[in-house]
C-alpha cells in the first residue's frame, strides 16, 4: 500500500502529531525522552519554529507550533528522523520507528488556540498516566503555569495575548472537574 500524502502543516499556528509505528513506543527511557526535547530545542531553533505547547506520550507527541508551513514541515521531519536515528542506534533497532507522516490541523482562532492547547496538555491525564497534568514531566503543562523551568524551545509569549497564567490554570482545573478520570493502573 502506498505511503499516505504528506500533510501540509498551515502557516500560523497548528496542533501537530506523530505517532510511533504500530503504535509502539518511541520513548523508552528518560534518557529518550531528554533526547527527543533536546533534538526539539535544535530543530524548532534551526527551521525558525516557535511551540506554544507539547506533550509527550509513550508511543506519540503532541506540538502546538507557530510558523510558516515549510519551516514546520521540515523541522519536524529533521526532527523524527534524527530522533529515530539516535533511538536506533541507543536501543539496537533498525528500520522506521515513527508510523505515517506526522499530522497537523489548523488552529482557527484565539478561543480554539486556548481549547487545543488544554487538548495537548491534558493527554497524559485521559490515557490514566496521571491524575493531573503538572504531574507528568513530558509537556510544557508545568512551564506554562510556572512550575517548571521552560525549556529553552517554549515560546510562552502566546499568554501575553491570550490568558494569564493563573486563568489558564483555572481553565485547565475546569476541563479536570468535567472529565471523570482514568483509574491508573495497580
Amino acid at each position: 500500500m502506498a505511503r499516505p500524502l504528506r500533510c501540509l502543516i498551515p502557516d500560523g499556528v497548528s496542533h501537530v502529531f506523530g505517532r510511533g509505528i504500530r503504535r509502539e513506543p518511541i520513548y523508552t527511557t528518560e534518557l529518550d525522552g531528554s533526547a527527543y526535547l533536546s533534538r526539539t530545542a535544535e530543530a524548532f531553533r534551526r527551521f525558525n519554529v516557535s511551540c506554544w505547547a507539547y506533550c509527550l506520550m509513550p508511543n506519540h507527541y503532541h506540538f502546538v507550533l507557530d510558523g510558516l508551513q515549510t519551516d514546520k514541515s521540515v523541522a519536524l521531519k529533521w526532527l523524527n528522523s534524527a530522533y529515530a536515528q539516535w533511538f536506533n542506534r541507543k536501543h539496537g533497532f533498525r528500520g522506521h520507528l515513527f508510523g505515517d507522516r506526522h499530522g497537523a490541523r489548523a488552529v482557527t482562532n484565539e478561543a480554539h488556540a486556548l481549547e487545543v492547547i488544554r487538548y495537548v496538555l491534558l493527554n497524559p491525564v485521559r490515557a490514566g498516566i496521571c491524575r493531573h497534568p503538572g504531574a507528568w514531566r513530558w509537556s510544557s503543562y508545568g512551564a506554562t503555569v510556572g512550575r517548571r523551568p521552560s525549556p529553552e524551545f517554549l515560546d510562552l509569549s502566546w499568554m501575553d495575548e491570550l490568558i494569564a497564567p493563573a486563568a489558564f490554570e483555572d481553565y485547565v482545573e475546569s476541563a479536570l472537574l468535567l472529565e471523570a478520570p482514568a483509574p491508573l493502573p495497580v
